[in-house]
């Protein structure tokens, strides 16, 4: 197996965890945080719902420059909405990683605001970074969750109120 269909795989296995907890999120705590220096509820949960578009951002471009391309944020009015956007990220990335050659990996990409450099990194790790972001933002959500008494979805294991791996 090469890195590629291990990153195809990866992608699957957490895209499952994510459809789990996006389907949880509580459309009328959206402008609830549980502390002034967190995000709400909603951009958090849009935040993750759009990251897998980072694979598809990495192998396509060579950059992202946010001084040209400002994030627009996305409004959902519901959970069906919420995967719509989850499910249009997911198999972007699939269909751009099917594509890649194990050599694309290594090609450079940047992420800056004009001319300050943010990170320069290869394809890569702009794809590790939509995992990592992806994991980070849903074990955030998932405190969100308990906070609120909403069940939280296994994920790597079992959680206290669900003993599915």
């Amino acid at each position: 197996m090469n890195i590629i269909e291990f990153l195809l795989k990866e992608l699957e296995s957490e895209a499952q965890t994510t459809r789990k907890f996006l389907a949880l999120v509580p459309f009328d705590k959206a402008q609830w945080a549980p502390h002034e220096k967190s995000m709400k509820m909603m951009p958090l949960s849009t935040h993750i719902a759009e990251l897998p578009s980072w694979i598809s951002l990495g192998l396509t471009t060579d950059e992202l420059d946010f001084a040209t391309a400002p994030y627009e944020p996305i409004v959902v009015n519901n959970n069906d909405e919420l995967l719509a956007i989850f499910e249009k990220s997911y198999e972007g990335a699939k269909e751009e990683l099917a594509k890649a050659k194990e050599e694309d990996l290594i090609k450079r990409w940047v992420l800056r605001n004009g001319e300050q450099i943010l990170s320069d990194m290869d394809k890569y790790g702009i794809i590790r970074i939509a995992f990592s972001q992806t994991t980070h933002h849903r074990a955030q959500l998932g405190v969100y969750f308990r906070l609120l008494n909403i069940p939280v979805p296994s994920s790597y294991g079992p959680t206290a109120d669900d003993q599915n791996f």
